[in-house]
């Protein structure tokens, strides 16, 4: 785990706090009556159920391990008092993809606000790396699995 800050507008925050408290107090305990269940059904080392219920259990423990760490380290940003002269948390970002000559905005985001058919992306995603600290008319290179893909900065407002 890491002691990096996450930064977080409040309404994401409450988003995966909600999501938090449904998983331990609605999920898990539905998890458990499927694992009492199973259980009753006799012979555990041939029992699919058990086995299934168990690794679901698994998988939600460590999403909530996740969440847990995720909040934890989550840093609730006022808007208000970001600058506006670079890119950083909260930016709408308009870009030139420089191959394409084609223009397209991002807003970065924290965890719980992203939303990908917004073009709202994760501050930690690739592009979102890229664009962190530039000034306008600045351009970056942002590596993909097809090859580079260079964009120009052309206007910077927080949302």
């Amino acid at each position: 785990m890491s002691t990096d800050r996450i930064p977080m507008s409040k309404e994401g925050y409450d988003r995966l706090k909600a999501q938090l408290d449904k998983m331990k107090n609605e999920d898990m305990p539905r998890i458990a009556e499927q694992i009492a269940t199973a259980r009753d059904f006799g012979d555990l080392s041939e029992n699919a159920e058990f086995d299934a219920a168990c690794e679901a259990q698994g998988m939600l423990q460590a999403r909530i391990n996740e969440l847990q760490d995720k909040l934890g380290r989550g840093m609730i940003v006022d808007k208000s008092t970001l600058p506006t002269d670079r890119v950083v948390f909260g930016s709408r970002v308009r870009v030139l993809d420089l191959a394409l000559n084609d223009e397209e905005d991002f807003i970065l985001v924290g965890p719980g606000d992203e939303d990908y058919d917004q073009n709202k992306i994760l501050l930690t995603s690739p592009i979102g790396q890229a664009l962190v600290g530039k000034k306008l008319d600045e351009e970056v290179e942002v590596p993909i699995p097809s090859g580079t893909l260079r964009l120009r900065i052309i206007k910077i407002a927080i949302e």
